[in-house]
């Protein structure tokens, strides 16, 4: 087996069959770090829900204290001194009409998000089978589609995520970078637990989460104690 394997069986054995608090978990995922490259601090949260009921599909946005470790590229389709308002808040792409003619003609997605007002959404509509797998289509709900570009624009530059729950009832997203301070990883893990939590619907009956994850690119997964926030 490989040495990467083998490597990887050590980590593995060294995580106890325990609920791990924030902190604890944190620290042994940087104990795990590799010298190869920056990995991703990754949760998975499984919820007990059912999302093919709207009333159950768990999703919002949230700007996590320290970002996300990654720089992310935004277009914003706009019009007239929207687009101003977009290169003002520092926007790597924006226009009008034209840009979704670019997206439909040349399937181009060069970009990890996109901000646009309620006014071109009609023009948008036409791009699902371009936007849609990628997770690029604007959303409301996902604070994409609004006139305020400037607060959108900066706060994805500043670390804003959505998160959403999948169709098995679970939620993935990133934390930042494993090279972050041990306390700027405990401050985004709380932000979006807390974040999920205040989110379980108001119908749902029983347990609303089922387990918590936490694991880096290169890392087994630990399994977190939420006790601390349930009681929040």
């Amino acid at each position: 087996m490989s040495k990467q394997g083998k490597n990887y069986r050590e980590k593995k054995n060294s995580v106890e069959d325990k609920l791990y608090t924030v902190e604890e978990a944190i620290e042994l995922l940087k104990g795990f770090k590799s010298q190869k490259f920056n990995e991703s601090v990754d949760i998975a949260i499984r919820l007990n829900v059912d999302p093919k009921y709207p009333e159950q599909m768990v999703r919002g946005t949230i700007v996590l204290p320290h970002g996300t470790g990654k720089a992310k590229s935004v277009l914003v389709i706009a019009s007239g001194e929207k687009q101003k308002e977009a290169e003002e808040a520092g926007a790597d792409f924006f226009g009008g009409e034209e840009m979704a003619e670019k997206i439909q003609k040349e399937s181009w997605t060069d970009f990890d998000v996109l901000v646009a007002t309620p006014d071109m959404m009609g023009k948008l509509g036409r791009l699902g089978k371009v936007l849609g797998p990628k997770g690029l289509m604007p959303s409301p709900k996902a604070g994409t589609v609004t006139f305020n570009i400037k607060e959108a624009v900066t706060e994805i530059k500043k670390g804003r995520i959505e998160y959403r729950v999948d169709k098995t009832g679970i939620i993935n997203t990133g934390l930042g970078r494993i090279s972050f301070d041990s306390a700027q990883l405990v401050e985004n893990t709380t932000e979006l637990l807390t974040a999920v939590l205040k989110a379980r619907p108001v119908s749902l009956k029983g347990k609303y989460v089922e387990s918590v994850f936490i694991s880096s690119t290169m890392s087994p997964s630990v399994k977190l104690d939420i006790q601390q926030f349930e009681k929040n």
